[in-house]
């Protein structure tokens, strides 16, 4: 699904530049549930910036579903982040005067998706996150590990191909986090969905297939683990 060949990228300006990722050699396959772990200022978030087309790399190449990402036109790069990538920001980002429901319905609308099957399936991811009782109450009405969840259902609801997710565990406790774990491990047994971390939280660490490890912006050590499945019961999915 992802291959990425000697990627750089320097932030510079008249004053300064910062080489923040260094000569990054990486592929990724579909179906694959992999943290890349590393400490703060490590590339860790520039590094998903550059996967989910968010950014661009100042140099290398990039290569999704066969296809060389540079050669996409900004509007290319918009449908396939709306139609096939799904993102969970660390600080949620959802709108503020929208309630969980139309959140988690917002994407599928800028893809087309017909009213009645996205308010359906909306209600079903949010169910399937645990907020089924909470789809009418606005962001500032819930908790930020319920915010999280209502993220994370916007992510998946749409069900993309490709879930990016920067540090989403960071501000949950123990049992929120352990319940969001267990979501996205059933999400990518069930469905198929891929899925890419940054994380140093071990409990995120100790689910992965594979975990790539950062520092001052380079790969320096990458590990194929063998899953050890999940003691909780997954939580049900919307088909």
């Amino acid at each position: 699904m992802i291959t990425l060949n000697k990627i750089n990228k320097v932030f510079a300006d008249k004053h300064q530049s910062f080489h923040c990722l260094k000569e990054i050699d990486l592929t990724v396959k579909q179906g694959e549930f992999t943290v890349i772990a590393g400490p703060s200022g490590s590339g860790k978030s520039t590094l998903l910036n550059i996967i989910g087309m968010l950014d661009q790399p100042t140099n290398g190449t990039y290569q999704f579903d066969n296809k060389e990402v540079a050669k996409f036109s900004n509007n290319k790069l918009a449908d396939i982040r709306r139609e096939k990538i799904g993102f969970v920001f660390q600080a949620y980002n959802l709108m503020p005067v929208l309630t969980a429901l139309e959140n988690t319905e917002m994407i599928m609308e800028f893809s087309g998706i017909d009213k009645k099957q996205r308010k359906q399936r909306a209600i079903e991811t949010l169910e399937a996150v645990g907020l089924g009782e909470f789809k009418d109450r606005f962001p500032a009405q819930l908790s930020g590990g319920q915010q999280q969840r209502v993220a994370v259902a916007r992510a998946i609801a749409a069900k993309p191909l490709l879930v990016i997710a920067d540090e989403p565990t960071a501000n949950l406790d123990s049992r929120a986090t352990e319940s969001l774990l267990d979501l996205m491990v059933s999400l990518n047994q069930k469905q198929g969905i891929t899925f890419i971390f940054s994380s140093h939280d071990p409990r995120v660490i100790e689910r992965a297939h594979r975990v790539i490890h950062l520092q001052d912006g380079k790969v320096i050590r990458d590990e194929q683990l063998q899953h050890i499945s999940s003691t909780h019961s997954p939580a049900a999915i919307p088909s």
